[in-house]
């Protein structure tokens, strides 16, 4: 499971949606009903109350900070003690709203670089970091607690200390990326680092008082073992998975660690538990073929290891990735037929291998795509076995994958077999997630592997059985076909799901979406009111005044920290707004953002200044605003300075990973999209040159396969999509050549054309699946209504549909949850298919330049080269 996305599936079961948004004061800490002195005011922010004294201290904007860490257990008896220690003594702090907060933050997919915070102080100055460290310390001393790894601790109690920033400020890092910030001693802000292990920026020395503390954490080391530790395989908020060997022997093997009070289970069971469980399990199972020899368990400082032998091969989610036919356009049918031929073989003896694992009474608990590695000669293996038990005890486990979890209803053996049902699917179709959204999906997926694979449906028949509840009545299955008769009945369903979704008594978003609404707001038009509000309009979908209203509130009124680019935040919703008719309001918004520092922020599209000036010429052009012009020629400015030709090395970079991005959204494309149009609106070829530069520096992080298609590399994957992808950079490179010609480019475009022709891509959404690539097509497509690759991305939109409020909708990314945003789910989906089949033009917002284009001669020698 995406460690990013499993915190957000714990609140609803149909949407993402963050932990605080359904707390009322019932299943709130009882702490935060305690009365509080005249003058101190409890305000909610996010899953956080905030506690401040009437007059506060002289906060600084950064420093050292403390936390406090609890377990379920303890926390209330931890929150009281802050509460009394620091309103006694005037200090702010703040704390997690409720015990379902605190478990989403220690649970085993929990982003570690939060991982186990309860309680934030906020010290004056580090005299009073350390008294109260010492005071409120000596308090709680002997209170069990998960370790916070971005933090040191002080002594063995459930206080850490780490140095960071005390109020909210951003920047932009090395990549491009909007980040929290601290200032450095010039005043400038970096990166407020918040990584899963202790650092102090070079220019903060370390307080006395904190140095013991330090020693006595790096006094624990692995110096003494056996093993060495060579390379990490695996982090979860539980612990690490390390490759390393055993020095007496020299076999490679497996360590696997377990944190304490860390990585819960929906049980409550922490990773050293489990460990615990799998080493007894790895004992009982010993000479079974597929199941990996236990050698050893043993405790280091606090946490717990399990030594293993180490099995070599590809997790089989890679190994089918690497075979898969169905997401090469230029596979033939023997490539079918080899791959399912390799498929049913690995279920086969996955199948073998469960059934010997049953001959001792033992459930495994946990097969997925994940935990069977392929060997080198195709042969396989079991990892993980932290959730067996023994049959007469087997219930759905306590951490599972969505996608092979059986319902709660079965138990013993039928859980592996439930599994091993939707392992059938997973190995044709890997999108069985959509089967714990939607257990009737499974027999839309046997009509679709047999329809592309010479898989018997005798074959799938008994997964069907398994998975669909008994009794269930046949349904169709959805269609969508690229009929522009069947359009409006079609529109009709997606418009039907994204209304019934809204929820517009609440102030932090309208539709439910994407995780990234509740880290950049509510408002934008990724994930945001502004691209659902768009996406209905622009296809005929409709208006809803309360909608319109919902967004008008607060993107004239915005809170503290909201952002302020295209894709992410105000411009976004001045975009739509204005394209409403809100003239008034969207200039409005627009001057709210011209007011901040925007000049210093990032230069991609989706959230920088490339977005800022391609909504500022739009709105120039449509409301005759000069000022608007003035302000987008400013913009222009600082984009094309950042360009220029890349020192040529002989390395290939990647995308990501620490570099900077490739891409229209992320990368170099969005602000080559955005000089182009500079040059429509000035004639100036200064800004085709830069343009220029732009692209090929995305096209240097690409990476062209054996079949003449073309994705960009992010080092452990390629990727084809619109925001991050070959497709966005296809769509500028199109741009450009309807200016431009130029050889390099032209070959390119057309091999971004080949890899938008794959029948497959594993998620539907606009931004990062097929409805972006769809979009690509018809936007190229002389009459998409006739064009057969248009067709075959609007047919094979199906195979991700979902019911939902009376009609149709879609997952968004990790294909957990529905999703009804612009970027990820149903919204973007009906602006793709509107692109495709509505009776008038549709384009996504500012992807598409407007203006006629005057072609040039090819490129001056020595341009971008």
């Amino acid at each position: 499971m995406d460690q990013d996305y499993q915190p957000f599936c714990m609140a609803d079961p149909s949407f993402y949606d963050a932990m605080y948004s359904e707390a009322t004061a019932g299943e709130s800490f009882a702490t935060a009903s305690r009365s509080l002195p005249a003058g101190w005011t409890l305000r909610e922010q996010d899953d956080w109350f905030v506690i401040n004294p009437p007059v506060r201290q002289n906060h600084p904007l950064q420093g050292w900070k403390i936390h406090a860490s609890a377990t379920q257990d303890n926390a209330p008896r931890v929150l009281d003690t802050v509460w009394d220690y620091c309103v006694e003594r005037g200090i702010s702090f703040k704390f997690l709203r409720s015990s379902s907060a605190l478990l989403a933050r220690v649970s085993k997919y929990a982003p570690r670089g939060y991982a186990g915070k309860l309680v934030t102080i906020y010290p004056e100055d580090d005299a009073a970091c350390e008294r109260i460290l010492t005071e409120l310390g000596a308090r709680l001393d002997g209170e069990p607690s998960p370790y916070i790894l971005s933090d040191l601790r002080w002594g063995t109690g459930p206080l850490y200390v780490r140095y960071g920033a005390f109020a909210n400020r951003y920047t932009v890092d090395s990549t491009g990326v909007v980040v929290d910030a601290i200032a450095d001693p010039d005043g400038n802000l970096v990166a407020d680092r918040r990584d899963p292990v202790f650092y102090v920026p070079p220019w903060v020395t370390l307080p006395v008082f904190l140095e013991p503390h330090l020693a006595a954490r790096n006094a624990v080391t692995i110096g003494d073992l056996p093993y060495t530790i060579e390379r990490v395989l695996h982090f979860s908020n539980g612990g690490g998975i390390y490759a390393g060997h055993d020095t007496r022997t020299g076999n490679e093997i497996v360590l696997k660690e377990a944190r304490p009070h860390a990585g819960l289970d929906s049980y409550g069971h922490d990773a050293v538990r489990r460990l615990i469980r799998e080493h007894e399990t790895l004992t009982a199972l010993a000479g079974i073929p597929g199941v990996p020899a236990v050698h050893d368990r043993f405790t280091l400082g606090e946490h717990q290891f399990l030594v293993m032998e180490h099995v070599e091969g590809e997790v089989l989610g890679k190994a089918i990735v690497l075979r898969y036919p169905l997401i090469d356009p230029m596979s033939t049918p023997a490539d079918y037929a080899d791959f399912t031929r390799w498929a049913v073989d690995i279920h086969r003896q996955a199948s073998e291998t469960i059934e010997k694992i049953h001959e001792r009474g033992i459930v495994y608990g946990d097969l997925h795509l994940f935990n069977i590695v392929v060997r080198e000669d195709d042969t396989i293996a079991l990892l993980d076995y932290e959730v067996t038990s023994p049959v007469e005890d087997a219930t759905r486990p306590g951490l599972n994958n969505p996608g092979f979890a059986p319902p709660r209803d079965v138990h013993g053996f039928d859980i592996d077999r439930y599994a091993l049902a939707c392992l059938r699917f997973a190995l044709f179709l890997p999108m069985t997630n959509l089967l714990g959204l939607h257990r009737l999906k499974a027999r839309h997926f046997a009509e679709i592997i047999t329809e592309h694979f010479p898989v018997p449906m005798d074959w799938l028949r008994p997964a069907v059985d398994m998975v669909v509840p008994l009794g269930t009545p046949r349904v169709p299955s959805p269609r969508i076909e690229p009929d522009p008769a069947a359009w409006p009945a079609l529109r009709d369903d997606l418009v039907r799901s994204i209304r019934a979704s809204a929820t517009p008594d609440r102030d932090d978003r309208l539709f439910p979406g994407d995780p990234q609404q509740f880290a950049v707001g509510g408002l934008g038009l990724a994930y945001g009111a502004a691209g659902v509000l768009y996406a209905l309009e622009v296809t005929g979908g409709g208006r809803v005044e309360e909608y319109e209203q919902w967004l008008l509130r607060r993107a004239t009124n915005p809170v503290g920290g909201s952002r302020l680019g295209l894709y992410d935040g105000l411009h976004g919703a001045a975009f739509t707004l204005a394209h409403l008719g809100h003239r008034q309001e969207a200039l409005d918004v627009v001057d709210i953002c011209l007011r901040e520092n925007w000049e210093s922020m990032g230069h991609d599209l989706f959230g920088g200044v490339p977005g800022f000036g391609l909504n500022l010429l739009h709105l120039a052009d449509s409301t005759a605003e000069p000022a608007l012009r003035v302000a987008a020629h400013r913009a222009a400015e600082l984009v094309a300075d950042a360009q220029g030709p890349e020192d040529a090395t002989d390395d290939t970079p990647i995308s990501g990973s620490g570099q900077p991005w490739a891409g229209l959204f992320r990368g170099r494309s969005g602000a080559a999209l955005f000089l182009i149009r500079m040059y429509d609106d000035t004639g100036d070829t200064v800004y085709l040159d830069r343009a220029a530069d732009a692209l090929r520096f995305d096209l240097r992080r690409c990476v062209r396969r054996d079949n003449g298609t073309l994705e960009v590399n992010e080092g452990w994957r390629s990727m084809p999509y619109l925001d991050g992808g070959s497709i966005g950079i296809g769509v500028v490179l199109d741009e450009y050549l309807r200016r431009r010609h130029d050889e390099q480019f032209a070959d390119a475009a057309a091999a971004v054309a080949r890899t938008a022709r794959s029948p497959m891509y594993i998620l539907p959404g606009l931004l990062t699946g097929r409805a972006g690539v769809l979009l690509y097509l018809a936007g190229r497509a002389d009459d998409p209504a006739t064009d057969p690759d248009v067709a075959r991305q609007v047919r094979n939109l199906a195979w991700h549909a979902l019911p939902f409020g009376e009609g149709m909708a879609f997952p968004g990314t990790g294909l957990l949850r529905l999703s009804m945003d612009f970027a990820t789910g149903t919204a973007g989906v009906l602006l793709a298919l509107g692109a495709a089949m509505h009776g008038r033009p549709v384009q996504a917002p500012l992807l598409t330049l407007s203006r006629p284009a005057t072609p040039q001669t090819p490129t001056p020698a020595g341009v971008g080269q």
